[in-house]
C-alpha cells in the first residue's frame, strides 16, 4: 500500500509531471489515479511522452489506459511520417531558391530524429527563411498549392506589417498549415533579435539541399521565448517538456552552456533564456546549472521576478487542473495580458484589442441575427 504521503503526491496536481520524471512510481496507481492520469497528460498533449516513457521503463499497464497510450503513440509516428512527407515537398517546392530553409520546433525534432520528437503530437509545421527572402518563397508555396489562411485586410497586415511570420498557409489538397518566419518573436516586440544568426548556423539536412535544423542551442532559445512570448498556455506543460528534452541532449556537447550563453546574448534574449532555465530548473529538475542563469541574469542586467515565478508555477499544469483552480486561471490571464504587452507597444496593442473585440461583438450579432 502506498503511503499517506505517497497518496498525496498521487492525487496533488503534480502527479503528471512526478510520473514523466519518474515512471516508476505508475506501479502504485489505482484505477482512479490512471484515470486522473490519462486524463491530465491527454488535457496538456503529454500523452504520447507517457507512453513512451512508460514503455521505456517496461512498466505493466493496466487494459483501459494501455488502449489510450498505445492509439497515441501510432498517432504520434503516423504525424511524424506526415511530418517527414511535408518537407519533402517543401524541398520540391522552395529548392530552386537556393535560400536556406530552417525548420523550427516539432518538424525540427521530427527530421533529425531528436528525443523530444518521440511519442510527440504534432501542429503546424514552422519553417525560418531569411526576410529578404519572403517574397519568393511566399510565391513559390502559392504555386505548389499553398495558400493565406487569413483572408481578413486586418489580419494580412497585422501578419505581414508587425509579426515575425506571414500569415499561416494551409495547402489546398492536404490541409496541412505551414507558418512561414523571417525572425522568431514579432517585429515589435520588446524582444526583436535578428534571425540570422540562427539561420547562418543551422546544419543542412541529410538528403536536403535547401532545408536545414537549428542548432541545440537555437533550438532551446527558441523553444523557450516561444513559450513565454505566445501567452496561450494550453500546451504550455508539453512545451516545457520540449525544452527539458532539448537541455538534457544538448549537455552531452561540454560546451552546450557555454554556446547556450553565447547565443541568447547574441540575439538578445538573456532575460527569457534565464527565465526559461529556471522554471525547468524548478518545475521539473532539468539538469540547469545555476551558475549559467546567474551569467545570464547578468547578460540582461536584472534577475526574473518572483512574482513571475510564481505565475507560471501556477499556470503550467494541464487544462483540466486549471479549470478547477481559480489561482491558476488568473495567473494564466495575467500571461496571457502580459504576453500582448511583450508583443506590442501599448498604443499599437491597444488599437489591435479594440478592433478584435469590434469583431468578435460583429461576428457574435451576425449569429444571433441568424439564429433569429
Amino acid at each position: 500500500m502506498p503511503s499517506r504521503a505517497d497518496s498525496m503526491s498521487l492525487n496533488a496536481s503534480a502527479p503528471l509531471i512526478a510520473i514523466l520524471k519518474d515512471p516508476g512510481s505508475a506501479r502504485r496507481l489505482s484505477d482512479d489515479n490512471w484515470s486522473e492520469l490519462i486524463a491530465s497528460a491527454r488535457a496538456a498533449n503529454l500523452l504520447g511522452l507517457l507512453a513512451v516513457r512508460l514503455r521505456q521503463a517496461n512498466i505493466p499497464l493496466p487494459r483501459p489506459p494501455r488502449r489510450h497510450l498505445d492509439a497515441v503513440a501510432q498517432l504520434s509516428e503516423r504525424q511524424c511520417q506526415s511530418v517527414r512527407w511535408e518537407i519533402h515537398c517543401l524541398q520540391r517546392a522552395l529548392g530552386s531558391l537556393r535560400v536556406p530553409v530552417v525548420l523550427l520546433k516539432g518538424a525540427a525534432y521530427a527530421m533529425s530524429d531528436h528525443p523530444v520528437s518521440h511519442g510527440r503530437l504534432f501542429g503546424d509545421i514552422d519553417i525560418l527563411v531569411p526576410r529578404e527572402a519572403i517574397g519568393d518563397v511566399e510565391l513559390r508555396l502559392m504555386i505548389a498549392g499553398w495558400t493565406s489562411g487569413k483572408s481578413d485586410a486586418y489580419d494580412q497586415r497585422y501578419y505581414r506589417q508587425w509579426m515575425h511570420e506571414l500569415p499561416p498557409m494551409v495547402n489546398v489538397r492536404r490541409g496541412t498549415v505551414l507558418d512561414v518566419h523571417h525572425t522568431i518573436l514579432p517585429l515589435t516586440s520588446r524582444h526583436a533579435p535578428d534571425a540570422r544568426p540562427i539561420i547562418e548556423a543551422a546544419r543542412p539536412l541529410d538528403g536536403f539541399t535547401s532545408i536545414r535544423v537549428p542548432r541545440a542551442e537555437h533550438l532551446l532559445i527558441h523553444s523557450i521565448v516561444h513559450l513565454l512570448h505566445d501567452g496561450e498556455l494550453p500546451n504550455g506543460l508539453r512545451d516545457l517538456f520540449d525544452i527539458d528534452g532539448l537541455i538534457r541532449a544538448g549537455t552531452r556537447a561540454p560546451d552546450f552552456w557555454q554556446r547556450v550563453e553565447a547565443a541568447a546574448t547574441e540575439l538578445g534574449l538573456a532575460a527569457p533564456t534565464a527565465l526559461g532555465l529556471t522554471l525547468a530548473l524548478q518545475l521539473i529538475g532539468s539538469p540547469v546549472p545555476p551558475e549559467t542563469i546567474e551569467r545570464l541574469h547578468l547578460r540582461a542586467g536584472k534577475a526574473s521576478s518572483p512574482l513571475l515565478h510564481w505565475l507560471y508555477r501556477q499556470a503550467l499544469r494541464p487544462d483540466n487542473e486549471v479549470e478547477r483552480d481559480v489561482g491558476a486561471r488568473i495567473a494564466r490571464s495575467v500571461i496571457y495580458l502580459r504576453a500582448h504587452w511583450l508583443r506590442m507597444p501599448a498604443h499599437l496593442l491597444a488599437r489591435h484589442l479594440l478592433y478584435k473585440s469590434a469583431a468578435r461583438l460583429r461576428k457574435t450579432e451576425g449569429s444571433a441575427a441568424g439564429a433569429a
